[in-house]
């Protein structure tokens, strides 16, 4: 019974912590930390990748993306997957803003 109460009371404090922390920044703060921390795919090894050129439109990413994606989904194992999702998603952050732009 006594756990039941702690563990009650760590979650309280933990979505009081999560509310605070998202009214101050702090939670933007900390997730843009983590991601420049972690390992983040350059635009060439996503190029490589799904094999398209620099000169690709979105168009031709996306239809690559797809083939790869449903290829591993099939035959393939998730690390590999995970590297075409990553890969593509490298690119989006290149190639959306460009389209925003035009429009």
């Amino acid at each position: 019974m006594g756990s039941g109460i702690m563990a009650r009371a760590f979650v309280q404090a933990y979505r009081q912590a999560l509310a605070n922390a998202s009214k101050n920044g702090v939670a933007q703060e900390a997730v843009q930390n983590i991601r420049r921390g972690s390992k983040m795919m350059t635009e060439a090894e996503a190029r490589q990748i799904l094999g398209v050129t620099e000169n690709a439109t979105w168009e031709e990413i996306l239809q690559k993306y797809d083939n790869l994606f449903e290829r591993n989904a099939k035959n393939g194992t998730f690390y590999l997957q995970s590297k075409v999702h990553r890969a593509k998603e490298c690119l989006e952050t290149i190639h959306q803003p460009k389209e925003q732009s035009t429009s």
